[in-house]
């Protein structure tokens, strides 16, 4: 217990070194948002990998790998949709310059859909951030054999975040996602052949779990599979089209070639780390099956962490281990920074002090970060299970927001009433559906779902309907508005070519 915590311990140290040293250069809100835009593809890379693989991977998805075997393959795979998307958009992101989605929004749809985008997100990224520290609380507590507890763990992990976060913004998130992407690659790569000879390959796996694990669809996702299977593909492939930390990583690319390339590697990386991770949790829970009890919150999400604890060589273990550890870490800065952001860039620079100094204005972000951070925790402290906190949040975000987003990119006809109307029907049919889905019988809400239908489809439907029917009843936008987002077109009217 005593070597792995201390081995932990050391490693944030380093990152805290690192973010240290980068820190002082530190003096501008495009600092502290964006990196200043020097990004380079290398750097770029890997704190995109970090961005998108949290615990969302090593936690929720091993939780879900145990239930469901490798059809929890579909959890990762609206992802990788995403993202070969897009790389198509990548460029375009880059040139256009600003620090948040709300500067795009209020370009194209008006300031209410800044303030509206930004509540959005705030209420999305403030779920994601608390299972972050959720998760760090459980790697400590599971890494220690209980010697620190999971609550513990969780506040240990909320202070490394915020202290980090607070410390460089994006300069400290991107150059500690440095290592911690090389670290996360590296460890996944070196630790599958122990783990499958460890769990006797595939034939042992094969006599050892249900032959459900090996189907295409599990009867784990409900009571409408297929529905299910398709609604996490959709928030997968909504949240990573639209989510505001990619974006802030293509504003702090150096150029917008740097921005396209990065994606290039960002798809192989990440289609490789998220593979593997399920690979490995499911050749784990053949061998702790016995040792587990899936209808506790989290249970199964022990799996890759008693993998590196007891089915591969210490050093592969501490490698696997560090990994973990820097997912949480990285993640969560990540989705820390970005509501932040948001709400000194969207509200207060935008309507309350428009001519705030430089120094005033990370000094207020480093205070939302704290604010945040703290709510992030206490909403840790109620969680039940990593896996439905992220489907929920990946939901509220990609319907929100991600239509009328990509809407404004590349929908000539799109219109202020259209966008605004979006993201606030997106952003109601999931609350309420949400809050539905604690006041009905269980009965009505199998598998956590209301009348047993995905909450993405109805608010996905909300949201699509409400962004054409509003754009095409109104009229077209001004010839001003398209010509920023279409600078390399003919651009006549609100009709595309």
């Amino acid at each position: 217990m005593t070597s792995y915590l201390l081995i932990i311990l050391g490693y944030l140290l380093v990152l805290a070194g690192i973010n240290y040293v980068r820190s002082r250069h530190v003096r501008t809100q495009s600092d502290f948002m964006v990196a200043g835009r020097q990004l380079k593809t290398p750097v770029l890379v890997f704190t995109l990998i970090c961005t998108w693989i949290g615990s969302g991977t090593f936690i929720a998805g091993a939780e879900f790998a145990a239930k469901a075997g490798f059809s929890a393959l579909w959890w990762p795979a609206g992802g990788f949709i995403g993202i070969v998307l897009i790389y198509f958009l990548a460029g375009k992101i880059r040139t256009f310059g600003q620090f948040t989605i709300g500067d795009i929004l209020e370009e194209r749809y008006g300031p209410l859909s800044r303030i509206a985008g930004a509540i959005a997100l705030v209420i999305s990224f403030v779920a994601i951030v608390s299972y972050q520290f959720l998760a760090g609380g459980f790697i400590l507590n599971v890494a220690t054999d209980g010697a620190i507890s999971a609550g513990m763990g969780t506040l240990i992990t909320a202070l490394f975040v915020i202290a980090f976060t607070i410390l460089g913004g994006m300069v400290a998130v991107a150059y500690t996602d440095l290592p911690n992407g090389i670290i996360i690659v590296l460890a996944c790569l070196v630790s599958v052949p122990f783990v499958y000879f460890a769990a006797g390959g595939l034939s042992g796996v094969m006599g050892q779990l249900p032959q459900e694990h090996f189907h295409i669809i599990n009867k784990e996702f409900g009571n409408y599979p297929l529905l299910k299977v398709i609604g996490y593909v959709i928030s997968n492939i909504l949240l990573l089209l639209g989510v505001q930390t990619m974006y802030q990583k293509f504003y702090s690319a150096r150029t917008p070639k740097d921005a396209k390339r990065a994606v290039i590697y960002w798809t192989g990386g990440t289609v490789i780390v998220e593979t593997i991770v399920i690979v490995i949790a499911v050749f784990s829970y053949s061998v702790f099956m016995n040792q587990l009890d899936l209808s506790i919150p989290r249970e199964g999400g022990k799996v890759i962490l008693m993998a590196a604890k007891n089915l591969v060589p210490v050093p592969v273990g501490v490698l696997l281990l560090g990994a973990a550890c820097a997912v949480v870490i990285s993640t969560g800065m990540n989705y820390l920074l970005s509501p932040s952001s948001s709400i000194i860039r969207d509200v207060y620079q935008r309507f309350i002090r428009s001519d705030a100094s430089q120094s005033r204005l990370v000094a207020l972000q480093k205070a939302f970060v704290v604010i945040i951070g703290v709510l992030a925790f206490f909403l840790a402290l109620k969680m039940k299970s990593v896996l439905d906190t992220a489907f929920f949040a990946y939901t509220v975000y990609g319907v929100a927001i991600t239509p009328p987003l990509i809407a404004a990119l590349v929908w000539k006809r799109a219109t202020r009433t259209g966008g605004l109307a979006a993201i606030l029907s997106g952003t109601v049919v999931c609350i309420v559906l949400k809050v539905a889905s604690f006041l009905l019988p269980a009965s009505m809400v199998p598998d956590g779902d209301p009348w047993g239908i995905p909450i993405v489809y109805p608010a996905l439907f909300a949201s699509l309907t409400a962004l054409i029917g509003g754009s095409l009843l109104t009229p077209k936008p001004s010839l001003e508005v398209l010509k920023k987002f279409f600078p390399d077109q003919n651009v006549k009217d609100g009709s595309n070519p």
